[in-house]
This record gives structure tokens, sequence and C-alpha cells, in this order.
């Protein structure tokens, strides 16, 4: 969250799979982004083009879905262009520092991981939280066509495959 100059780390114990990635999005929302956004409707998730959060990855748009019919919110999402993912500045901002902090250090279980990325910070502010994930996410996970046919998916104009909005199915209340 680059406006409150702060970060939210998910260690996970399985596969690295678009489930993980959005349960690391559900995570981040309950511990730190529900109580910085308590009006919110929407989040606006950045993501690169390859690996679990990819823009063709189906059981991404499928799990965020899951998500935004679960939170009552209209998940908004912006992939960076195939290439670019150089250019991520959550990244950047966050992974330098993590990688400094724990320089030198033998990481010998997944606490001290998780400590040590939580422990985190910087002399402008950037804290960052860490929680371990001990799901189980197996690889592989197929959504089918139907599945896909009954997202509430909207396209941007530009570039609707990397930039669009998944809205809950469910009315507001």
């Amino acid at each position: 969250d680059m406006a409150a100059n702060q970060g939210w780390v998910s260690v996970g114990i399985t596969h690295d799979t678009a489930e993980f990635a959005v349960e690391t999005i559900r995570r981040w929302w309950r511990e730190m982004g529900q109580a910085l956004y308590p009006q919110a409707r929407r989040l606006l998730i950045t993501a690169d083009c390859g690996g679990s959060n990819g823009y063709r990855v189906r059981l991404g748009r499928f799990a965020l879905q899951q998500l935004a019919d679960e939170l009552d919110m209209t998940m908004q999402v912006c992939h960076l262009p195939p290439g670019t993912s150089k250019w991520n500045k959550i990244e950047h901002r966050m992974f330098c520092h993590i990688t400094q902090n724990w320089r030198g250090r033998p990481l010998y279980s997944r606490e001290a991981v998780v400590n040590l990325i939580g422990a985190t910070t910087t002399d402008t502010g950037l804290r960052i939280q860490a929680a371990l994930d001990d799901n189980e996410y197996p690889a592989g996970v197929k959504v089918s066509d139907a599945a896909l046919a009954d997202l509430a998916l909207e396209r941007d104009d530009f570039h609707g495959e990397w930039n669009y909005r998944l809205h809950p199915r469910r009315p507001r209340s």
C-alpha cells in the first residue's frame, strides 16, 4: 500500500498458485486494508502478467470473483504489460528492504522468515507485516468454461485482457 507506506507479505508452504495470491489479498484486507479504508467499495490490484497472478490464469479471475462476492467489493485488476514486471514499484519498495533486513541471517525456519520480514522498517516509515499461510494450494486446478462465463467481469476499453473489474454478484444492501 504505497499511500499508507505499509506492506503485507504472505509466506506460503506449498505451490504459488492463483488461490494463494488471492488469499494473500484477502489476508491483507482483513489485517490492514479494512482498518485503513473502511469506506472502500473497490480494491485496485496491480499484478504481473505472468506466474500465479498472470492475466491468462483462469483460476485467478475465478478466485478474485469469489473474493469480490465475499467482501461485496469490486476487484479492479491492472496487469503490468508482459516484460515490465521490473517496473512494479510495490515490489521494489518492499523487497529491497526485506533482503537488506535478513542479509547474513540464517533462514532456519518459517518462523524466522516471517519474523525477519515482519521486522522490516525504513527511516521513511515503511512498515511490513508478514504471516505464514500454511494452507495447501494444489497445482493444476482447472476452471471450467461455464464457471468463467458466470463471472461478473467487465473489461476495460484499453487492453481489456489486462485491465478489468470483477463486480460482486450480489447486490449491496
